[in-house]
């Protein structure tokens, strides 16, 4: 047999999950290319559109900058996950990897704090769709919307992995389409004098009649928070048909690529703005759209919205669904959540754990519709405590159990990781804090029945055994 054969590798992944303890329960299907895909879905390559007013003021105009300096932030949290995805290809994500990489215990909180993040963002994502659907249709119901989109990403969630797989495929090519035409667009008014102050220029990267630390610290924060959603490559690892160096190499290249495609697009819409003045309050929300309806008119720039809404809205938020679903499923497996969790139906998904996240979606759109500015500033406490967890887990794990010299891989890089991510949490603001907080507090009461009812996990791994 050929040892690169698909049955090979297929046969490997069913002995890594045995050394584990588990038995292949979900479907691979995955290839390297498809968690690319689904982690270019997850983070949104037209995610700049939305929110480029906001990010063009407290930038200075430096929009490209910020994303510069996130892919600069981020990739040291990718290369942690790589190294733990490497050794431990299981579903879980941050719990599996800080669960047994340092303590079960401590992996239960990595797991809890990363569930608020993988919570809230599909509710915060479908809050954001139902708000531009009011735009588009008028006197409708905002809560109307999010549950539509609500149930259209259970219905796909539950019909399979391969039908998750398609989605985001065609979804990927709807979105890279739309940049194509806005990369036309504006180069179209850059050359075409329909806007006066319009034209090519490096300002947008570096201005130095704004830089200053200060600005390069807020623009530092801005920037990581735009790229949360790589990190859901990791809850595929057991549907990937690659080895266990696939997730960890596909976090990577998603990062990197979808970084890209943020620079380039915020430089073009930063030219079309011409030399930086702040944007009204009112007319943040729709400062990207401006640009292309000053070029192209209205019907086009309508287009695009519509595009803008099924990203969030659809494409976005199944990605988020499904990540939380396999934590959730992970979670319950390990004992740490109800069993019914753990469920997998014929489809070989986390059929209970999807239905329970959209049923929890579907409540808290109904609490927070209309309500984007609140939400905002909840979801990205645990993911970015979850992320500093991530880069301690990666030194302690390499260096202490498995006494590796690979001091750049194994310290160097997660410790810069670390402080990037606790800098971040510092100055994440007031609500934000006092949410995670709050959950944390609530995770420390469900911790604190699963010891008194005997759920505590015993994990029996040999580290010799282990890849480094």
């Amino acid at each position: 047999m050929n040892q690169h054969s698909p049955s090979a590798q297929s046969a490997r992944n069913d002995a890594d999950l045995a050394r584990f303890g588990y038995k292949q329960e979900l479907k691979r299907s995955m290839s390297t290319a498809d968690l690319v895909v689904y982690g270019l879905i997850f983070m949104v390559p037209i995610a700049p559109w939305a929110i480029f007013g906001s990010v063009y003021n407290a930038s200075m105009g430096m929009v490209p900058l910020v994303y510069t300096i996130g892919l600069i932030a981020m990739i040291f949290t990718a290369l942690s996950y790589a190294q733990m995805a490497k050794a431990f290809p299981l579903a879980g994500g941050v719990f599996s990897y800080v669960g047994r990489g340092i303590h079960p215990n401590l992996g239960f909180f990595a797991g809890w704090l990363m569930l608020l993040d993988y919570l809230l963002v599909p509710t915060l994502l479908y809050v954001i769709a139902a708000e531009s659907m009011v735009g588009i249709f008028p006197g409708t119901e905002r809560w109307m919307w999010g549950i539509i989109f609500v149930a259209i990403n259970v219905v796909v969630n539950l019909t399979g992995v391969t039908s998750l797989k398609w989605m985001n495929r065609i979804f990927l090519v709807m979105e890279l389409a739309f940049i194509v035409a806005f990369v036309v667009i504006a180069i179209i008014g850059l050359n075409g004098g329909q806007l006066p102050q319009a034209e090519w220029s490096t300002k947008p990267i570096w201005n130095s009649e704004y830089v200053t630390p200060a600005l390069l610290a807020a623009a530092l924060s801005i920037a990581v928070l735009s790229f949360l959603g790589f990190d859901g490559i990791s809850t595929m690892a057991e549907e990937s048909t690659g080895d266990s160096k696939a997730p960890g190499k596909a976090m990577v290249i998603s990062l990197l690529v979808v970084a890209c495609l943020f620079i380039g697009q915020t430089w073009l819409a930063s030219m079309l703005a011409g030399d930086f003045t702040p944007v009204p309050d009112d007319a943040v929300g729709n400062f990207f759209f401006e640009q292309i309806r000053a070029v192209a008119g209205t019907g086009i720039v309508n287009a695009f919205f519509v595009v803008n809404v099924l990203a969030v809205g659809i494409a976005n938020s199944m990605a988020a669904q499904a990540a939380t679903s396999r934590l959730l499923y992970s979670m319950a497996r390990d004992r740490q959540l109800p069993k019914y969790l753990g469920h997998i139906n014929s489809r070989k998904v986390p059929s209970s754990a999807i239905l329970t996240v959209g049923v929890l979606s579907a409540i808290l759109v109904l609490f927070f519709a209309g309500k984007i500015g609140t939400m905002s500033s909840m979801v990205n406490f645990g993911a970015l405590t979850s992320f500093a967890l991530l880069h301690l887990t990666v030194m302690w794990f390499y260096l202490r159990r498995k006494q590796s010299k690979k001091w750049i891989s194994h310290a160097l890089l997660p410790a810069v990781g670390f402080v990037i991510i606790v800098y971040v949490l510092i100055n994440a603001g007031a609500e934000a804090q006092i949410a995670g907080l709050i959950w944390l507090v609530v995770g420390t009461a469900i911790f604190i029945f699963n010891k008194a009812t005997g759920r505590s996990v015993e994990i029996d791994v040999t580290v010799d055994e282990l890849p480094e």
